[in-house]
């Protein structure tokens, strides 16, 4: 370690351009930095720099020695570095929340996939179909679906999801298929109150947001009760794209007025600023942002096809 201060001691000097300068950016003596330097030119038995009352230049066995020391402080770091990103692997436990639908659907497979590559981490995955306080209720991130305020959260966007609008076969043969939002009037709805209020819906006609007062014959706080009562006709739903995919494409659910739908909703990792540095946040979430960005794509390719 001696050897290896004396060398960046002069690699100061010579970046610096002078004894003084250097000791004072090392936050040593001047002599303490004269001594150091001699100490190096005798061990090596070559004069490294040409010194004068007032000037200093390298001597052609100090501008070789110089680059090479270069190279060898460069290695050093680069090797410090790589033990401190092992050191930095993610270990320990790691509080995850989501809500329900879209956790099981979307977070739960990469939560597995990342434990699979990291086998000292233990993950405690929370769904719930309401806002989490990250730091009151001790959670490391959440991964939510909504717009975001201005907070002391940091955001990670994975993509964006939409509300549809979806009725039973059934139903649009005895009530008629809705031309605009206003026509959901008197109609019977489902209203699953993770996305709609059982009072009133939102859409959107050109650029003005609407409100439509609509009659709830069922209120529930279940996505599945909601989504399978939408598939017998006991009315018309208003769901996330995700919620009714599979229904849609099985042809038991059909999705009408898109042209009203409104603007998309994204969805985003967040975590307490305070956690930045955690190496258990920061490896989740450089892990699972392009892996469900990339199967919010695939479904949203799959939903157009």
């Amino acid at each position: 370690m001696d050897k290896l201060y004396a060398i960046e001691a002069f690699i100061r000097i010579v970046d610096a351009g002078s004894i003084t300068a250097a000791a004072e950016a090392l936050d040593v003596s001047q002599p303490s930095m004269v001594r150091t330097l001699a100490t190096l030119e005798r061990d090596l038995g070559v004069r490294l720099l040409n010194r004068t009352t007032r000037r200093m230049s390298l001597t052609d066995e100090g501008r070789d020695y110089y680059e090479r020391s270069r190279q060898i402080v460069a290695a050093v770091e680069e090797a410090q570095q790589s033990l401190s990103a092992r050191r930095a692997t993610p270990r320990g436990r790691l509080r995850i929340a989501s809500s329900v639908p879209f956790g099981r659907m979307f977070v739960a497979p990469v939560v597995a996939e990342f434990l699979a590559e990291h086998p000292e981490v233990n993950i405690e995955l929370l769904l719930l179909d309401r806002i989490v306080d990250l730091v009151e209720e001790g959670m490391d991130l959440a991964v939510r679906v909504a717009k975001l305020p201005d907070s002391s959260m940091v955001a990670h966007p994975i993509g964006e999801t939409r509300r549809v609008l979806v009725a039973s076969p059934a139903l649009l043969k005895t009530s008629g298929l809705p031309k605009k939002p206003a026509d959901l009037r008197g109609q019977r709805c489902v209203s699953f109150t993770g996305v709609v209020s059982p009072g009133h819906w939102d859409f959107r006609e050109g650029r003005k947001r609407v409100q439509v007062p609509v009659k709830s014959a069922l209120v529930t706080n279940q996505i599945d009760a909601g989504v399978l009562a939408c598939v017998q006709g006991a009315g018309f739903g208003q769901f996330f794209d995700y919620h009714v995919l599979e229904q849609i494409k099985a042809g038991k659910l059909i999705r009408i007025l898109e042209k009203f739908e409104d603007e998309p909703i994204p969805a985003s990792i967040v975590f307490p600023s305070s956690r930045h540095q955690s190496p258990n946040v920061r490896g989740f979430v450089g892990f699972a942002q392009p892996r469900i960005k990339e199967r919010l794509r695939q479904l949203h390719q799959t939903d157009r096809g």
